[in-house]
């Protein structure tokens, strides 16, 4: 029997493979400058920033589960490594990332990127919006005492943003104004920042090596809760990027795939000296949302054009005015927000939990300058919220038989640890006949604090000589019961 292999997707058609190859170029042009600022967030040389997206890049495309998503050295994880490399030295970073790439591995094999589904959508919302403040925050500090000529400049690259889409599709219009910003500074001799002022390209292509550090469990020890933290911070932000990136193009992604692909990138960049990644969201919405990218081609040629532009067309790369990076990055800013959701008419429809979580998330984002502080924080909240809400649908009614020999309670709504503790006191006790029936038949038990509270019930009501009869119980709920009732109560 003979079987074929089915074409990559870019092969689809010379469309496909033009808008990849482009996109993939626009990325690595808009990756240069981020890696290189990141770099010096961690206190390495620029070189290390730019290694680390090279390798992040390349292996991502291969091993990662979200096509067209991009991978690179960010300011999350430099934050995360940068004590490591002030207080132990560059070896001990190294190690910190090989071993943070071990530990994603780990969580993805174990199925940490199923917690997503904790993740509500007002949290999603609250991190785009984060994330779209903060795109724009970066940029303040590249219009902040500068030359005149770059506001000007700037202004001129959001207008080549707007207009060339109008007038051609075919070329990105974030590489168009990339190259009519440069063409026109290099020309005039407009003297202005460029990307040669972030820093020193690198010359030659990372060599693989060893982390120089001594192979101890002291060593273990040391770098053990850095690593920790930078792969809890790594698969949170590449996770909510692939959740963000499968809504926009609607198309799944395998989320444990993306996980280990994470841990795996970052192994072979901390081999390759790099300073360690993760999913990049501004660039990836360069790459998704403006360039139109859907393959892993894009993701590949990110990293790949990435070296070439530093390696062999460093001093052109180098002349590029940050203005039209500034420009490109404030257009994905505008592009990414969630205008929708800050409408008054959304936020007049919207249930004010909802909206508080939203509003939380985005401010813990931009106070902490962190992503993963943010969801957390937001997700957490939207739970407690969701538990106040869901405890106070708990109601409890009663008939008294005519005779006045039976009292039958009705329990509508969910039954756990909110609405349980308070469910013992809808009771009374004293004045109640001889026998109660607790009709459960429009609950639902779903912890031992709903049994806890059940079985002190009927304690108090023994207790006063009187018989409680539990009825209705759905099959999950009657198990639940039938295991755990009166065992919860400390023995004498």
């Amino acid at each position: 029997m003979r079987t074929s292999l089915s074409k990559p997707d870019w092969l689809a058609s010379p469309k496909v493979l033009r808008t990849e190859v482009l996109a993939g170029l626009v990325v690595a042009l808009a990756l240069i400058p981020e890696a290189i600022s990141f770099s010096i967030i961690a206190g390495v040389d620029p070189s290390i920033g730019l290694f680390a997206s090279f390798t992040m890049a390349v292996v991502v495309s291969v091993v990662g589960g979200r096509k067209a998503m991009i991978s690179a050295a960010t300011g999350a994880v430099a934050l995360v490594i940068a004590p490591v490399n002030r207080e132990h030295g560059f070896g001990y970073l190294i190690a910190t990332v090989v071993l943070a790439g071990v530990f994603q591995v780990i969580l993805g094999s174990l199925g940490v990127a199923k917690l997503m589904r904790f993740v509500p959508r007002s949290v999603m919302t609250g991190f785009v919006n984060a994330l779209a403040i903060m795109i724009f925050m970066a940029q303040v500090p590249n219009m902040r005492d500068v030359p005149w000529p770059v506001y000007p400049l700037i202004a001129a690259g959001l207008a080549l943003l707007v207009l060339s889409p109008r007038l051609t599709r075919v070329i990105p219009a974030p590489l168009v104004s990339i190259v009519v910003l440069t063409v026109i500074t290099v020309a005039a001799g407009i003297a202005v920042p460029t990307v040669g002022d972030k820093g020193a390209l690198p010359s030659s292509l990372p060599v693989p090596g060893l982390p120089d550090v001594p192979f101890t469990l002291d060593t273990l020890t040391t770098v053990a809760p850095y690593a920790l933290a930078m792969a809890l911070v790594g698969l949170m932000e590449s996770l909510m990027t692939a959740k963000l990136v499968d809504d926009i193009t609607d198309t799944p992604s395998s989320k444990t795939r993306e996980s280990i692909g994470q841990g795996i990138a970052n192994i072979v960049t901390g081999f390759f000296g790099g300073m360690g990644g993760c999913a990049m969201i501004g660039q990836t919405m360069i790459n998704v949302k403006v360039s139109g990218a859907r393959t892993r081609l894009s993701t590949f040629l990110a990293g790949a054009f990435l070296m070439v532009l530093c390696i062999v067309f460093g001093p052109i790369v180098s002349d590029i005015p940050m203005a039209a990076l500034v420009a490109v990055m404030i257009m994905v800013s505008v592009g990414t927000f969630d205008w929708h959701s800050v409408r008054p008419r959304t936020l007049k429809r919207m249930p004010p939990g909802e909206t508080t979580v939203m509003v939380l998330t985005v401010v813990v984002v931009v106070a902490t300058d962190n992503l993963a502080i943010g969801v957390v924080v937001g997700s957490i909240t939207a739970m407690t919220v969701f538990a106040r809400r869901v405890a106070r649908l708990s109601a409890v009614t009663s008939v008294l038989d005519p005779d006045g020999t039976q009292v039958v309670y009705s329990v509508t709504g969910e039954l756990f640890f909110a609405s349980a503790n308070d469910l013992v006191t809808r009771f009374d006790y004293r004045n109640d006949p001889p026998n109660v029936t607790i009709d459960l038949s429009a609950t639902h038990i779903w912890d031992a604090s709903s049994v806890a509270a059940l079985d002190a019930i009927e304690r108090k009501y023994a207790e006063r000589g009187k018989k409680v009869t539990v009825t209705g119980l759905n099959e999950p709920s009657a198990a639940m019961h039938s295991r755990l009732t009166g065992q919860l109560a400390a023995s004498d």
